[in-house]
């Protein structure tokens, strides 16, 4: 019976979840129900992020590859004028390693996971493989290997590959050790295994006998508590039969503990193979064999830091020559004895990857925490690649600064700063627009809600200033231990925030909570540790405690009980809530005494708390997430407690087991509404919690650290950690959303207020790598819910053909009238009618008409007056067309349609919105009512003016025509011939009228003439086309001019018509050929 019920219980398991999954699909509340709403980047790329390796084309070094250590990998054919992202869709974030196939230089090899264990440290899921140069990719296992090391690829048979699985950082086991393939990666084995908590970080292959290998073990875990760097089991291994077998070599080696290792061969010669250790016992350095590894000896003391560099790059023509990557890189040219510092200057610090040219070793690229520079003259000066927007932010903020809001966050290694969200610029938001506000790396902002040039930003360990935006001074505001009291202990990220009940109080915590009343000239201290003051020491670490002389112990590790969320509830003043990094979370009601809550339903105890967020709407209401990713628990925590902390829930849902929760923040107008970002994403959703859906349109796979909503705006910002900061525009929508809005046949959402103004134009000429980041489209954006749209004929064909395919019926076959008429269907499509508030259509969008939300965007202008161009000789329904003129700031209404066979049926009726000038023009008109009719009134004379040109051209071309006719006909007479060279010289009378004289040069140079219409014309449109300000004499004397001047020409052209007509219909009378426009008589 036990049997029958395991039975049972193996079979409906299975079941059971597939009708989950089939459920899930099911929910209309999904991804592509919002597909159309977009995110937007708005980088910078002034600071970069951090570069973990350089994969270069030894056939074309313009051409290279980039991974980065928590942005993916980015390739230039260019040299790094311009960039893409190019494995955006794999299942990962950080890279470590990018290695060519050195047969091949279209296959390349990506290890994700980034390759060391500092602090703020990305995972991976294995390794990839693409075949054509990144386009696409292919997942080659190694799942759990978290962070690879190394790849190497023999270069006899490129099937036999080589991988470093160093294993999880932060926990034991996992696909850890050397993994060799004989089939291109299709299958692994681990011929290199040391144990469950080490695993291999490096592998190197002799280049002129790929059957010797060497490869470096590292022994490391990081927790949230502790560090440790090394231990016993790392060391140096070699292999002379391919990688098949292995031999621990330690002559000459330290016998003191080990830590993370660099290993290189010399391509010069490969018996010298240089090694850099850091150990502990002082017993690292740098370390030469020149006889393949038997024996090593100790070139000097020098090493780096394991845990975050010794890379070391062999130089291809002096095999005395190595360079070191690290903080400030160091090379030597004597084989390791004495070292120098590489050029500098006007470069950012923090070295990790290396890349020198084999023809050219005065030419190199280097990659660190600031990005990727290129040197020509051996690092004596750089290039900086100022257009690769990787940065890793942890946190983001917004400001209430108008007309348009700005954002502030912090970054690893690359300072607090601020930006415009968008600008008035045509080019977007540029490199320049950036402000640094706090130097180190950098944290959390706050600022002023009633000033916006009081900001509060901070720099690691609680380095917090507060910034003047005006003056761009900063004073230091962090509170400092009173007399006879103890130093803090500050978080890496620690918090610090403005009251929501009063604008000159801030909060700041380390191990304590800190209140500033006067906006940080003074500091209350307001508790005492809020902790567990558990010591770190008391947990074993890798089965075992470790001593305070273990390698790098606690190095680069934040103290631990430490406060690292902190939240104000915006309901209750003085209602404070703490989340501490060994899992507690505090709460006062009187900023005085606290209440400690350390149980949490299914979160392991000692959880770190990444963040706390209290409801906008009930005191009682506090959400919560945690972070367990430095035990190897990547599962999402989040819970709600609607009761002050006493009882909590998991509101976790549907969240993927795998992507820790990093934060949580809850919309102003619909509590139901709440928004998490993970290690791999960002969710919504509108139940509050109960179910969750990915926002992934415009955002690849990423850590989403922070998140903020500037309320004005309804915008969501997002803090990614590798690829900036990015923007939802205006999520408002998102607040209807429900199981009864799904089935409205169709709905457009309330409309924001649209800001009209003339966008500044971008700076000239400053070539491709000029970076710039775009301005949400201008104009006013209308988001809109489609629940179905009609299949095409073609399409309902296709369907039922499937199903009768699936059957194994006959298919019949469609006439060719039916193949014509599909043919000839236009695919459904939307029209919207934008009117004024005295009815009038001031212009006609259309758009493809799909089912689910979308958003299409009014320029703000009317409809335009200038000719219109067919795109191969096709009518197009929703091709995009420019407007003319803006128009004036008022109410406005529009309307939807769907057109669909021919048949056209409103779908939503006149939705109201408002259209504002931004008013910052210096001398703006005295009169708008009166700039825009005049406009109008220009833009009509040109419409007529630019019409009456092109026609005339068509009609002249027409007119060669007509006298080839004649000349080829053998009825024709001379007089027909002489009135058609007259037509001729008339209608070129016309176009010199619109053209002029033309100029060799420049118009200025040409002798005093007539003043060409299309001359007169185009200044009238360009000016109005580009201010706001009263027109001016000048404008309104061109247009009676113009408008005089065009009376003539436009009569001179109908006599043109009328001499055609009478030409062509001569050229019937004497059955002349065709010519274009003419149709023969049928008598």
């Amino acid at each position: 019976m036990r049997l029958k019920q395991i039975f049972f219980f193996l079979m409906i398991v299975p079941l059971l979840v597939f009708a989950q999954k089939k459920d899930e699909k099911k929910d209309p509340i999904n991804s592509g129900l919002i597909s159309g709403l977009k995110l937007r980047n708005i980088g910078p790329a002034y600071c970069s992020g951090r570069i973990a390796d350089f994969a270069v084309n030894p056939n074309n070094i313009n051409e290279y590859y980039v991974a980065v250590a928590s942005g993916n990998v980015w390739k230039t054919d260019n040299a790094g004028t311009t960039w893409r992202p190019i494995a955006d869709t794999i299942r990962a974030y950080s890279i470590g390693v990018v290695k060519l196939d050195p047969t091949n230089p279209n296959v390349v090899w990506i290890g994700t996971g980034e390759n060391n264990h500092q602090r703020a440290l990305g995972y991976g899921c294995g390794v990839y493989k693409s075949l054509d140069g990144g386009q696409s990719w292919n997942y080659m296992g190694l799942k759990d290997s978290r962070q690879i090391g190394g790849i190497v690829i023999d270069p006899r048979n490129p099937n036999v590959v080589f991988v470093a699985a160093e294993g999880s950082a932060w926990g034991p086991g996992g696909e850890r050790g050397l993994y060799k393939s004989n089939d291109g990666g299709k299958t692994w084995r681990k011929t290199l295994s040391i144990s469950e908590n080490t695993g291999v970080n490096n592998v190197v292959m002799d280049p002129r006998f790929p059957d010797i290998l060497y490869a470096t073990s590292e022994q490391r875990r990081r927790h949230v508590f502790t560090k440790i760097g090394g231990g016993p089991e790392s060391a140096v291994y070699k292999s002379v039969d391919g990688g098949e077998s292995w031999t621990k070599l330690t002559k000459g080696l330290p016998s003191a503990d080990m830590g993370g290792m660099g290993i290189a061969v010399s391509p010069v010669n490969p018996n010298y193979v240089y090694l850099i250790i850091e150990a502990a016992e002082d017993a690292g350095g740098f370390f030469r064999s020149t006889n393949r590894g038997e024996s090593w000896e100790k070139m000097s003391d020098y090493a780096s830091s394991g845990q975050y560099y010794n890379e070391i790059y062999c130089d291809p023509k002096d095999v005395d020559k190595v360079v070191s990557v690290e903080t400030v890189t160091k090379y030597t040219l004597d084989g390791g004895k004495t070292w120098k510092s590489l050029g500098n200057e006007y470069r950012h610090v923090d070295d990790h990857a290396f890349w020198v040219n084999p023809d050219n070793t005065n030419h190199f690229l280097i990659g660190g925490d600031g990005g990727i520079y290129e040197s020509y003259d051996n690092g004596k000066t750089f290039e900086f690649k100022s257009n690769l927007p990787v940065t890793q932010y942890y946190r983001v903020n917004v400001d209430n600064d108008l007309p348009f809001y700005n954002v502030y966050g912090g970054t690893q290694d690359n300072s607090s700063m601020g930006g415009p969200s968008r600008t008035t610029s045509e080019a977007g938001i540029v490199n320049s627009d950036w402000w640094v506000t706090q130097g180190g790396d950098g944290f959390w902002t706050a600022i002023d809600p009633k000033n916006p040039d009081i900001v509060y930003a901070e720099s690691q360990y609680g380095g917090m200033v507060r910034y003047d935006r005006k003056s761009s001074e900063s004073i230091d505001i962090r509170p400092e231990p009173r007399k006879g009291e103890e130093t803090y202990k500050w978080n890496w990220d620690a918090p610090l925030l403005i009251s929501v009940h009063n604008n000159s109080r801030l909060y700041t915590a380390a191990n304590k909570v800190f209140r500033s009343e006067d906006r940080g000239n003074t500091w209350q201290v307001i508790s005492d540790d809020l902790t567990t003051q558990t010591d770190r020491n008391s947990f074993p670490v890798m089965d075992k405690f470790w001593s305070i002389d273990a390698v790098a112990k606690d190095v680069s590790t934040s103290p631990w009980g430490t406060i690292v969320s902190f939240a104000e509830s915006p309901k209750k003043e003085n209602l404070l809530f703490v989340g501490t990094d060994d899992g507690l979370i505090q709460i006062s009601e009187d900023a005085k005494t606290w209440n400690r809550i350390e149980s949490f339903p299914g979160v392991p105890k000692m959880t770190y708390v990444s963040d706390i967020y209290p409801s906008r709407f009930d005191e009682n209401i506090v959400f919560a997430s945690f972070n367990n990713l430095k035990r190897d628990d990547f599962k999402p925590y989040l819970l709600k407690s609607s009761d002050k902390g006493k009882t909590w829930v998991s509101i976790a849902g549907n969240l993927p087991a795998n992507g820790s929760v990093h934060t949580i923040i809850q919309d102003f107008k619909n509590p139901d509404l709440l928004f998490v970002g993970t290690e791999f994403g960002l969710y919504f959703s509108v139940t509050g919690g109960d179910n969750w859906v990915q926002i992934k349109n415009g955002l690849p796979v990423q850590a989403v650290k922070d998140l903020a909503i500037q309320e004005r705006e309804s915008d969501l910002v997002l803090a990614t950690f590798g690829r900036g900061f990015f923007i939802l525009d205006d999520y408002s929508p998102l607040r209807e959303l429900n199981k009864e809005f799904v089935n409205k046949d169709a709905y457009l959402f309330p409309i924001k207020k649209g800001l009209t103004y003339i966008e500044k134009g971008s700076v000239y000429g400053q070539g491709h790598q000029f970076y710039k980041a775009p301005n949400p489209e201008f104009g006013v954006p209308f988001t809109y819910y489609i629940k179905e749209v009609p299949k095409t004929l073609k399409a309902i064909r296709k369907e039922k053909e499937s199903e009768l395919f699936k059957e194994g019926k006959q298919i019949p076959q469609p006439s060719y009238a039916e193949q014509k008429t599909e043919e000839l269907e236009v695919a459904p499509y939307l029209i919207f009618k934008i009117a004024d508030e005295d009815g009038n259509v001031v212009r006609t969008l259309t758009s493809p008409a799909s089912k689910g939300i979308k958003r299409v965007v009014w320029d703000l202008s009317y409809e335009s007056f200038y000719p219109i161009n067919v795109k191969e000789n096709k009518f197009n329904p929703v091709a995009k067309e420019n407007g003319s003129m803006l128009v004036l700031q008022g109410k406005y209404n529009v309307s939807m349609s769907l057109v669909a066979r021919d048949e056209v049926k409103e779908l939503v009726s006149k939705v109201p919105f408002e259209v504002e000038s931004l008013n910052n023009s210096t001398l703006p008109a005295k009169n708008k009512v009166e700039m825009v009719a005049f406009q109008k009134k220009a833009a009509e004379l040109a419409r007529k003016v630019m019409g009456a040109e092109n026609f005339t051209n068509e009609l002249a071309k027409k007119v060669e025509y007509i006298k080839q006719a004649i000349n080829n006909s053998t009825d024709a007479t001379p007089a027909l011939m002489k009135k058609a060279m007259v037509t001729s010289r008339l209608l070129d009378e016309v176009l010199f009228a619109f053209n002029g004289q033309k100029a060799k040069a420049s118009l200025e140079e040409l002798p005093p003439a007539q003043v060409p219409l299309g001359y007169r014309l185009n200044n009238l449109i360009y000016t109005q086309s580009r201010s706001t300000s009263d027109v001016t004499s000048t404008q309104k004397t061109s247009y009676e001019i113009l408008s005089e001047e065009f009376a003539p020409v436009y009569s001179k052209i109908k006599d043109a018509i009328k001499n055609v007509e009478e030409l062509e219909s001569e050229l019937n009378n004497i059955k002349a050929p065709y010519t274009p426009g003419r149709l023969p008589e049928l008598k």
